[in-house]
């Protein structure tokens, strides 16, 4: 410990720390005359004889770390060791530098350090130096490392069996089997898989394949030779290959009622499943589906295929399996499983569905409509109202194709893109058939329907306009009419009921007028009742002088006040019996 003091000091310490470095080194002894200051192996700066470490570097594959460096020196019996300070620990911002084991006194250019490292997302630093008997050189340049940063993915395992034609693969990740792990989560792994003919001519063919999968499309009786390589899309690491394995396929046994040419048809959420059927006689079919995450794994998936409901022992060749589209952010894959008469049964080749990508965009619905000078026209989505995932996932945009539908001008079709389902065109030419299509098209998936039939509408000429707004007065005009006449002829029949019963338009005479008090004042209001023997006494004095009344004088004397237009007062008597007769008649 001492001396590795004393070599960090030489180059900024005086010469009382030399003092201190010879009295830790002896003791007991006094230095004599013809002994040096200076311990064994100290060399002031300048006069050392080793050189640095240079092209300091670290390689870690997968939690294998590897020191590796160059010494140009000339020097003989030069051995190396290397110190490490580790920055994880943040309670204290002071870091000592420590031996790194598995990198002391090594004669190599390069060491083994892996037990020394086991934090792999914190900073470390490294350094080391030539040594020779007590001699030692000044440490070379630090290298900064975070190991996940640096660190490269080894190879996975691989099993390889070849059966009917196929080769069936399964991979087993780097790490498998060791208990410090550089890669948390098998799960993000990917592999790739190359592939080739063991011939001098051969073409390499790369592809994307799951832990547990086959290789088909192989030529039957032919040596294949291939290799995997593990990587993570999501840090952008590719890892090392695995050794090359190389196996020889064999020949496909042909079932001729085995289904064939298994594809999909989608469209608006629609998913259809269609095969081929090459055998003539009785054979029943079996949809399967397996959810597309069970192949990201490492276990045996094989018995975790289900029947899709409603394709179980069907003898078409075509069913639907939309019930089991529960969700567009994974992916499903499907096979037909036939069955024969003969109690035998035969699997399908898988095929593969991503929702949103599988399923094709089929063409909007479109209404037009005119407006004052503008054509109005609404769009409704793919696959109807009801269809959320066209709407919510496509994040569709439209596009109108518009033109005159006109033999004499022939103009050619405009077009405009709009992302509502309402749009307007405007500048309109009166008189005019304009027809108008639309399709539905996704920039984010790259998919686009077919157009929508064509709609036409004509657009009005300018005489029109005039005409519909005068037929339009007139016509809420008369309907005015129609509903004020039978008002206004009612409230005016009981305007005059009401100004005849409070204020009539003709009075009797003075001297009948006060007569009996309201009784003659309205043949509409009721009277008063008069006390009996009034009315008694008024009846026998008309009685009496009716009597005595010469009707003939009277109406001579009637006729003579007609003529004359005045009545005589002086004459009381015969006043008396014109009132005394027209009671009469009252009474009568």
């Amino acid at each position: 410990m001492s001396r590795r003091y004393s070599v960090r000091s030489q180059q900024r310490s005086g010469y009382c720390v030399r003092i201190r470095i010879q009295l830790c080194l002896h003791p007991t002894k006094r230095p004599s005359e013809g002994d040096s200051l200076h311990p064994p192996g100290y060399a002031q700066a300048g006069q050392t004889n080793l050189k640095s470490p240079q092209d300091i570097q670290v390689y870690v594959v997968n939690t294998n770390f590897t020191l590796r460096w160059n010494y140009t020196g000339n020097d003989t019996n030069v051995t190396f060791s290397a110190e490490y300070q580790w920055f994880g620990n943040t309670e204290t911002n002071e870091t000592e530098w420590k031996e790194l084991p598995g990198c002391q006194n090594v004669t190599r250019t390069e060491c083994d350090f892996s037990s020394a490292i086991t934090e792999y997302y914190d900073t470390h630093h490294v350094r080391i130096r030539a040594e020779r008997m007590e001699e030692v050189s000044p440490w070379s340049s630090i290298f900064e490392m975070i190991p996940y940063f640096i660190a490269q993915i080894g190879p996975p395992g691989i099993k390889l069996q070849s059966t009917n034609g196929v080769i069936k693969i399964k991979v087993s990740p780097p790490e498998a089997n060791q208990v410090r792990k550089m890669w948390i989560s098998h799960l993000d792994f990917k592999y790739n898989l190359v592939i080739w003919e063991n011939s001098s001519n051969a073409e390499f063919r790369s592809q994307s394949i799951f832990p547990t999968d086959k290789i088909d499309d192989l030529a039957p009786d032919t040596t294949y030779c291939l290799k995997v390589q593990a990587t993570l899309p999501l840090d952008l690491k590719e890892g090392l290959f695995s050794p090359i394995r190389c196996v020889k396929t064999t020949r496909k046994v042909n079932d001729v009622f085995c289904a064939t040419n298994v594809s999909v048809l989608a469209l608006n959420m629609k998913f259809h499943l269609h095969w081929n059927n090459q055998y003539k006689q009785h054979v029943s079919y079996n949809v399967q589906y397996l959810i597309g995450y069970l192949k990201k794994l490492h276990d045996d998936y094989s018995v975790k295929w289900l029947n899709v409901p409603g394709c179980e022992n069907i003898t078409d060749t075509q069913c639907s399996f939309s019930s089991i589209i529960t969700t567009v952010s994974g992916f499903y894959y499907l096979r037909v499983q036939a069955m024969s008469e003969y109690n035998t049964s035969c699997l399908s080749n898988e095929v593969k569905v991503d929702p949103l990508r599988t399923n094709e965009i089929g063409p909007p619905g479109v209404k037009v409509d005119i407006s004052d000078v503008l054509l109005h026209i609404q769009i409704s989505p793919p696959g109807g109202s009801e269809s959320e995932v066209m709407r919510d996932h496509y994040d569709l945009s439209y596009r109108v194709l518009y033109w005159k539908n006109s033999s004499d001008n022939e103009e050619e079709i405009k077009m405009k893109e709009i992302k509502q389902t309402i749009g307007t065109v405007s500048d309109l030419t009166p008189s005019t058939l304009y027809c108008v299509k639309v399709q539905a098209f996704s920039e984010f998936y790259n998919k686009s329907s077919h157009y929508s039939k064509e709609k036409c509408i004509r657009t009005p000429g300018d005489e029109v306009f005039p005409l519909v707004i005068l037929a339009t007065f007139v016509i809420a005009l008369i309907a005015v009419l129609l509903v004020a006449t039978p008002l206004v002829f009612a409230l005016y029949q009981a305007y005059a009921k009401m100004k005849y019963v409070f204020f009539p338009s003709c009075h009797p005479p003075l001297n009948i007028e006060g007569f009996g008090g309201q009784l003659f004042s309205s043949p509409y209001m009721s009277t008063t009742e008069e006390p009996i023997a009034n009315c008694c006494i008024i009846e026998a004095i008309i009685t009496e002088e009716v009597n005595q009344i010469d009707f003939k004088d009277y109406k001579h004397s009637k006729q003579s006040s007609r003529d004359s237009g005045n009545y005589s007062n002086d004459d009381d008597t015969s006043g008396s019996k014109v009132s005394e007769e027209m009671l009469e008649k009252e009474i009568v």
